[in-house]
Parts: C-alpha cells; structure tokens; sequence
C-alpha cells in the first residue's frame, strides 16, 4: 500500500524547498561551475608536457625507422630537387622502409651516408658551444628544418654492382653495359656547355651504386669523390672508388613536401629501361694502331722489294 504525501510535506521538511531543490545560494551553482573549469584547466596544463614527449618520442622513432624529412643544401640535383643559391631548399620525405626488402635501383634518387672516400676532405663545421643553440639545430636537423648532416648526400643510381658505367657516346650519353642512357632529368645550367666530362669505363664493384647528379656539370658525384683522396676538375681514369656500399643508403627520396609550391612527387624514371645500344669508337691510340703496324711493315716490304729488283737486274744483265 502507498502512503499519500501530506500536503505540508514541505514545511515539515527544512531542508527541502517546494520544488524539491537544496536552499542553497544561487552563487553556489557558479562557484561550483568554475571550480570545474579550473580543475579542467590545471589537468590541461599537467598533461601538455606529457604530450609534448610523447609527440617528439613518436617522430623520433618515425623518422628513424619509416620515413624522414631532409633539406637539400646544395644544386646538384637541379632541377629535380632545388638548392640553387637565392633559392628555398627543397624539403623531401625519404623512405626508409623499401630498401630492407629491396636493393636501389637506376633512377632512384636515394639519401646516403658519404664513406670515407667522400667525407675525408668535407669541412664539417664544428658544433655550438650554445648547448640551446645545439639542441635547436638537432630539433630542427630531426624535422628537416634545418640543414642536415653534412656527410649526407643525394644523388641518382646511374649504375648498380657488376655494371660497367663509361662516358660518353657520340651524342654524349652515359652508357652502362654498352647502351647509351635515357636520362631526360639532365639539367643544364645557363651558359655552361652542353656536354659531360668523359670518363674511362668503370666497373661497379658488388655491393655497391654508381650515383650522379641531375646537374651533370654541377655535382662532386662518383666520377669525381675518392680520387687520389679528394676531387679533381676531370674524373680520373677507371675511378672506383666513388662509388658508395648499398648499406650507406639512408632511403628513397620520395616526396616533395616543402616549400608548398614544389609540393610532389621526386622522379625515379629508369635510364636503363629504353637504353640504346652504341657501337663504340676505339680510342684514338687503338685507332692509330693499323696505321703503325703499315708503316713498320712497310719499311722491310720496301728494301726487299729492291732487293728483288736488284738481283733480276743483274740476272738480265748475265743473259745478254
């Protein structure tokens, strides 16, 4: 059975107003509100730091197993990548993954450490003394703005182990294993001639890349570095030692992502694919070999020929 409330049940109960709510003040609800917001506020600020480690953790991590951003300092590799002087360095995204299932390949353009045979001659400036000044740099170095280590290089795979590489043909193409590459990539730099510094052929050791830069004339790549311990103004004659170990190499340079308007794609068109193949000129000593070889047969074939003719002379003579 349910009990009817009395009618006065509110003026029996002080504590209860007539609408069933606490007589409480009417600040009470606002002081209540705020306090929440507060709290909210310092819990806010409490985790914000936690964030903060957690975010750089996870770009650390990123950037050293999956994917990295790196400056390009320099215009070697013109005009697929800028680095021109007066110009915004391009910022690009290597991919670190592909090349723990795959070897580089010609055409891409891959991020390496410099061995030895590059990096013995860099002048690699010394670090700040600032601990501030260094920790910026490693921040911004880490996040690609900054440029980054100077024994970092990129360049493009032009050959790979096993491969001859040589320039140049009659119409001054690179050729690999006796086929003139396909490079529309080449960058010419106004008023520079047209035509690339020939080198003696070249066999790429196993296990390593033969890398150049889309600057043909403008890039310290493998014809040059690692040449009687630093670079020359002509690659030297049957230099390996420019070419770099596949375990040097970083990643692939995948995308452009700064500035906005160079935002893209980097190419990784193969040279090798449409290859032609060249009937190559013997060298102008192996040339000339024929021509030597008549002239010193020549001298013998001549005294015996008056030889010859001397001795029937005298036998005429002896018949009349």
């Amino acid at each position: 059975m349910v009990e009817p409330v009395p009618l006065n049940a509110a003026e029996d109960d002080p504590e209860r107003s007539a609408d069933g709510d606490s007589p409480e003040s009417p600040d009470a609800g606002s002081d209540s509100r705020s306090r929440g917001k507060s709290s909210k506020k310092r819990s806010f600020w409490k985790e914000l730091p936690i964030l903060i480690v957690v975010a750089l953790v996870l770009t650390i991590l990123i950037q050293q197993f999956l994917a990295k951003v790196y400056m390009i300092p320099s215009g070697s590799m013109e005009a697929t990548l800028h680095g021109c002087t007066g110009c915004t360095g391009d910022r690009i995204l290597v991919d670190r993954i592909t090349y723990d299932f795959t070897d580089p390949s010609p055409g891409d353009v891959v991020v390496f450490k410099g061995p030895p045979a590059w990096t013995q001659n860099e002048a690699v400036p010394p670090p700040s003394s600032n601990i501030v000044v260094r920790g910026l740099q490693g921040l911004g170095s880490l996040i690609g703005f900054a440029p980054p280590d100077e024994r970092d290089f990129v360049k493009r795979v032009v050959a790979t182990g096993g491969q001859t590489v040589q320039c140049c043909d009659a119409q001054n193409r690179v050729i690999v294993d006796g086929k003139a590459l396909d490079e529309p990539y080449i960058h010419w730099e106004d008023g520079s001639p047209h035509h690339q510094q020939p080198f003696a052929p070249v066999k790429v050791p196993d296990g390593k890349l033969w890398v150049m830069g889309d600057n043909r004339n403008n890039s310290e790549d493998s014809r040059y570095q690692g040449a009687d311990g630093g670079t020359s103004s002509s690659p030297p004659a049957g230099n390996v030692n420019g070419a770099i170990p596949v375990d040097n190499v970083i990643g692939k340079a995948r995308i452009i992502v700064l500035p906005p308007n160079r935002w893209g794609g980097v190419s990784d068109h193969d040279p090798q694919t449409n290859a032609q193949p060249v009937a190559l000129g013997a060298a102008a000593w192996q040339q000339g070999i024929p021509l030597g070889v008549g002239a010193v047969a020549a001298v013998p074939a001549v005294i015996l020929g008056r030889k010859l003719s001397a001795g029937l002379r005298k036998t005429a003579k002896r018949k009349r």
